[in-house]
């Protein structure tokens, strides 16, 4: 079972929620103030943080229903759970990022590298691609 927690935007989005991310950057680019982050999924960007010792970017995390549909995400996309984000890694290739969170996420999770990002998630089951 995976947990979720639930975060206001306003409220809380100055929280940390660990040594480097902090609740804002996971919120919806659509400008709703709730949004929905896996504990597990900002530990997994946390070490991939610290092992490229780089600032991690966040294109897209939580999103709503309306900005999944409008961007063409999957209907039952991670990112609507809180427990997906596309991710860049500042001067660090999208198949060595993948390569990384393969053996922090060899049995589950998602891993699926683009040209310009990678996008990661923490479903119980395993997933690879290419997009």
């Amino acid at each position: 079972m995976i947990t979720i927690h639930a975060y206001s935007k306003q409220k809380d989005g100055q929280k940390k929620l660990s040594k480097n991310f902090k609740v804002k950057e996971f919120a919806c680019t659509d400008g709703s103030d709730p949004i929905f982050i896996a504990p597990e999924l900002v530990e997994v960007l946390q070490k991939i943080r610290d092992h490229f010792n780089t600032p991690v970017d966040i294109n897209s995390a939580y999103r709503t229903p309306a900005k999944n549909k409008a961007v063409g995400g999957a209907t039952y996309s991670q990112h609507l759970y809180g427990t997906a984000a596309d991710i860049k890694v500042r001067g660090v290739k999208p198949s060595l990022v993948a390569e990384y969170a393969e053996k922090l996420m060899s049995k589950k999770g998602g891993i699926g590298i683009y040209s310009s990002f990678v996008h990661i998630d923490v479903r119980e089951t395993r997933s690879r691609w290419r997009g």
